[in-house]
């Protein structure tokens, strides 16, 4: 299957950070901007390449060698993808700090809702989406990802944009 392209299907409402995307709060404006759910999801796709989370179910995907299957448990197997999947989520783990770091390994990686977490933390009701939008904005961040693109304060806007070579018409 080589060269062809392979379609995937996404399950929107099973990801907390699609929930906390659609979820609007007091002012009317998304829970997480768009920023902080792309980093959100550019974290869940590290874990789940670099492997780092466990398995629930079997792997009917792995090959079979007289080990056993063969999976990504020593770094001599594991792939470069993998590898650098591995070096980019401790990187985020590093950037945003050990308490947010575990925040977001239970978010985005075990994909528990905000109520799980509340409770699993012995949080105060209601108040695991400030702490959620203050470990996704850290993330946002370290990945470099802003909600909105701005230039610099004094850049000058374009005048004119045309391909060097090219004369300018006469007026």
């Amino acid at each position: 299957m080589e060269g062809r392209k392979a379609t995937l299907t996404v399950n929107a409402s099973e990801s907390p950070l699609g929930w906390l995307r659609r979820r609007k709060g007091i002012d009317g404006e998304p829970l997480i901007d768009h920023a902080c759910f792309e980093a959100g999801e550019r974290l869940r796709r590290d874990l789940t390449f670099a492997s780092m989370l466990p398995r629930v179910t079997a792997n009917w995907n792995g090959a079979v060698s007289q080990k056993g299957y063969a999976g990504i448990r020593d770094p001599a197997s594991a792939t470069d993808m993998a590898i650098a999947a591995r070096q980019r989520a401790a990187r985020a783990f590093e950037a945003v700090g050990p308490d947010f770091a575990d925040l977001l390994i239970d978010l985005c990686g075990f994909l528990k809702g905000l109520e799980k977490i509340e409770r699993d933390r012995a949080w105060p009701p209601r108040s695991g989406k400030v702490v959620v939008k203050l470990a996704l904005r850290r993330l946002a961040d370290h990945y470099g990802l802003r909600p909105a693109a701005r230039g610099p304060e004094r850049s000058v806007r374009i005048r004119s944009w045309h391909e060097t070579g090219i004369p300018e018409p006469v007026q």
